[in-house]
């Protein structure tokens, strides 16, 4: 028999812990055909959602996935995310969270609903108080890092950058 995986707990504990503490609950999720989210709002195969409770309806973080209602550009949708999908969950606040790895590719019927419609990549608009916009930190070309120092807290807008520890 096989163990289940700890991603959901970790994912659900992180959240506890942001919802606790005062936090938003922020998840980035690796968008593919079996993630259910609004295409206008994914940058470069990722979008970031707000989980909390104020910008959800309906949220359920079960073991194989996220599925909550949300408004997007002042329209509800339907949003699931199937846990494989999920890239990290953190607090907006201070950036402190989880990073997980995603496979590159899931068969189409791995997990949850297939959507029939194509998977454009297009710009989001600012407008959804649950949605973050991805950013890139801009490289510095300064010396590589020396090893593990102190996070600096995100700039606003973008989304902190998140270092896997082993």
């Amino acid at each position: 028999m096989t163990q289940p995986s700890t991603k959901p707990y970790l994912i659900r504990a992180i959240y506890d812990w942001c919802t606790d503490a005062g936090f938003t609950p922020y998840v980035a999720v690796a968008v593919d055909e079996s993630v259910r989210v609004p295409l206008e709002f994914v940058r470069n195969g990722e979008i970031v959602l707000n989980v909390s409770a104020l910008a959800t309806n309906r949220l359920k973080i079960d073991n194989d996935a996220i599925a909550f209602q949300a408004r997007f550009g002042g329209v509800p949708r339907d949003v699931y995310v199937p846990i494989a999908r999920v890239v990290a969950i953190y607090a907006r606040e201070n950036g402190q969270g989880m990073a997980f790895e995603v496979p590159r590719s899931l068969p189409a019927d791995a997990e949850g609903p297939v959507s029939a419609e194509p998977r454009p990549q297009q710009s989001a608009p600012r407008e959804r108080a649950s949605l973050v916009p991805v950013a890139t930190p801009a490289s510095d070309g300064g010396a590589p890092d020396s090893g593990p120092s102190e996070p600096t807290p995100p700039r606003p807008g973008d989304r902190p950058k998140l270092t896997r520890v082993k």
